[in-house]
C-alpha cells in the first residue's frame, strides 16, 4: 500500500470545504444572469458591471461541473488515505452515502478505483468494502532531458514507478530534433513495459533544464543545452509518431522489433497531450507530493543542482510560477557581480560558484575527465562525495559552494519567507559538506526574523525528483479531473 501522503496534497478542488460555493474572484462576478441595462439612457454604453458579467451557465454545464468536482473529491479522498470505505469517504467529503456510491461506481468503471476486500469500521455495524486507487489502467508518463542523460518512467495512480528507461546522452549543443528523437525511443520503451503491467499513459510531461514560459510546448531557453525557442512539444510528438510502429501493426511483428513500440492496446503515444516544465519546478512538486513532509509544510523553497542550479517556490501548497512562468532561476542570481562569465550572458552567477562543474574546477578536478571516468547520472557528484572525506581541496571547494548558495538563498528567504529550504538533486548528496556554509550565511543575513535551526532540510526524493514530478503531474491531472479519462482507455 502506498504512503497515504504520496498523492494526498490538496488541490484547487479539494482545498474547498464541503458545500463550498464559488462567489467569484476579484474583478469577476459569480455565475448568474447578466444585468440587462434596461432603462439605460439613450446613447449610454454598458456599465462596468455589465462588461464584466459572466454569461449564464447552462443547467447541463453546471451539472457536468458539479459531477466533475464531486468525482475529484472522492478520488482525492481515496488517494489521501490509501484505503478507505465508501462510508468514510462520504463523511470526509460531505456528500450522502448514496451520492458517494454512485460516484464510486463511475470511478470503478473508469478504472480509477479498485476494491480491496472488507474493512472494519471500528464501530458497530457491517464491514464495508475498502476502496483503493487502481494500480492498472490510466497512468502517468514522465520524461526528462538532462545535460548528460535522458530518462522516462511510468507511474500508476498510486505514484509507484512501474516502468522506466534510462540512457546516458551528451545532449549539450546537440540538435533538439536528435535529442528528442532519442527521448522518444525511451518513452516508447517505458510505455511498452507499462502496458505489459496493464497500464496506459493518459499524458506525458517532460522535465527540461531550462525556461518554459506560457506558450505550450516551447522551451524558451536552456543555456546548458544550447537551446533557444525550441518547440520541444511538437518535436517530441513527431518523434513519437516515428518511433511507434504503424497503427494496427502487431506488437510482436519482428519487422518492427527495433522500435520497441507499445502494443496496440496501449494506444498511440503521439496522440497524447504533452506538457513541458522546468526540472526544478517538477522536483519541487515531487518533494511536495512524495517527500514525506509534515502536512503543515505549505511554504518552502526547493533548490537542486546538477550542472546548473534551479529553484522552485511552493506557496500555500502550490507552485509559484511568476508572471511569465520563469520564477526560480536562482542559478542566475549574481553572487559576485564581477565574477566569471555565465552561459546565460551575465557574470558572477551562482552557477559559476556552486554548479557541479564549478565545484570540480575549484577542487582542482577536470570536469570532462571526471565525467569520462565517472559516467552516468550523479557520477561526478559521487566522485566529490568520495573525495571529500580525504581531500582538503574538495572540502574547501564544497564549503565555498555552500557559502555562495547561502548568500543567494538569504535573499530569497528574506523576500519570500518560506518555512524551509529543501536541498534536492546533487545538493542532497553533498549536503554534509554544503550545509555548514549555507547555514552560516543564512544566520548572518536573515536577521530580522526567526530562522530556526533545521530549517534547511535535505530531500528524500533526491535526483529522481524531476522525473517523478513529471510522471506524477499527469496523475494529479487525472485526480483533479477524472472525467478526462475515457472509458475506452481502460484495460478490459
Amino acid at each position: 500500500m502506498p504512503d497515504p501522503r504520496t498523492l494526498a496534497d490538496a488541490t484547487p478542488l479539494s482545498d474547498r470545504p464541503p458545500g463550498h460555493r464559488d462567489t467569484g474572484t476579484p474583478g469577476h462576478r459569480a455565475a448568474g444572469p447578466p444585468e440587462t441595462g434596461a432603462g439605460r439612457p439613450p446613447g449610454q454604453g454598458p456599465t462596468e458591471a455589465e462588461e464584466n458579467a459572466v454569461p449564464p451557465v447552462s443547467t447541463a454545464a453546471s451539472q457536468a461541473g458539479m459531477r466533475r468536482r464531486n468525482l475529484s473529491l472522492v478520488l482525492h479522498a481515496v488517494a489521501g488515505h490509501g484505503e478507505i470505505s465508501r462510508a468514510a469517504v462520504a463523511a470526509e467529503v460531505g456528500l450522502t452515502r448514496a451520492a458517494v456510491s454512485t460516484l464510486v461506481e463511475e470511478l470503478l468503471s473508469l478504472g480509477l478505483l479498485a476494491e480491496a476486500g472488507l474493512t472494519r469500521p471500528g464501530t458497530v455495524g457491517r464491514p464495508g468494502t475498502a476502496l483503493v486507487l487502481s494500480d492498472r489502467g490510466p497512468a502517468g508518463l514522465g520524461a526528462e532531458v538532462g545535460v548528460d542523460h535522458l530518462a522516462a518512467c511510468v507511474v500508476d495512480l498510486r505514484g509507484k514507478v512501474r516502468a522506466s528507461a534510462y540512457a546516458e546522452a551528451p545532449n549539450r549543443d546537440h540538435p533538439p530534433e536528435r535529442v528528442l528523437a532519442d527521448l522518444a525511443g525511451l518513452v516508447v520503451r517505458a510505455a511498452r513495459e507499462g502496458a505489459a503491467a496493464g497500464l496506459r499513459p493518459v499524458g506525458i510531461t517532460v522535465a527540461v533544464p531550462g525556461l518554459v514560459g506560457r506558450d505550450p510546448g516551447i522551451v524558451e531557453r536552456a543555456s546548458n543545452l544550447g537551446w533557444e525557442q525550441v518547440p520541444a512539444g511538437p518535436l517530441l510528438t513527431a518523434a513519437l509518431a516515428d518511433a511507434e510502429p504503424p497503427a494496427g501493426t502487431p506488437a510482436d511483428d519482428p519487422s518492427h522489433a527495433p522500435s520497441a513500440g507499445p502494443p496496440s492496446s496501449a494506444g498511440r503515444l503521439s496522440g497524447l497531450p504533452i506538457g513541458l516544465d522546468n526540472e526544478a519546478n517538477l522536483g519541487a512538486l515531487a518533494e511536495l507530493w512524495l517527500g514525506g513532509h509534515d502536512r503543515d509544510l505549505r511554504h518552502f523553497l526547493h533548490v537542486s543542482a546538477e550542472i546548473g542550479i534551479g529553484a522552485a517556490l511552493v506557496v500555500e501548497g502550490r507552485l509559484f510560477r511568476g508572471a511569465h512562468g520563469h520564477a526560480g532561476e536562482l542559478g542566475h542570481v549574481p553572487v559576485r557581480p564581477a565574477g566569471p562569465a555565465c552561459p546565460c550572458g551575465a557574470r558572477g552567477c551562482l552557477e559559476q560558484y556552486a554548479g557541479e562543474e564549478a565545484v570540480l574546477r575549484a577542487a582542482g578536478l577536470d570536469p570532462a575527465r571526471a565525467a569520462a571516468e565517472h559516467p552516468g547520472p550523479g557520477g561526478r557528484v559521487r566522485l566529490l562525495a568520495e573525495r571529500a572525506g580525504t581531500d582538503p581541496a574538495v572540502r574547501r571547494a564544497l564549503h565555498q559552494a555552500g557559502s555562495a548558495l547561502g548568500l543567494a538563498l538569504s535573499g530569497a528567504v528574506n523576500v519570500f519567507d518560506p518555512q524551509k529550504v529543501v536541498l534536492g538533486g546533487g545538493l542532497a548528496e553533498l549536503s554534509p559538506w554544503l550545509l555548514p556554509g549555507i547555514e552560516s550565511e543564512l544566520r548572518r543575513r536573515v536577521t530580522d526574523r526567526h530562522w530556526p535551526d533545521g530549517a534547511v532540510a535535505v530531500s528524500s526524493v533526491g535526483r529522481e525528483g524531476p522525473l517523478l514530478g513529471a510522471a506524477n503531474s499527469v496523475v494529479r491531472s487525472v485526480l483533479d479531473d477524472p472525467t478526462s479519462v475515457r472509458p475506452r482507455e481502460n484495460p478490459s
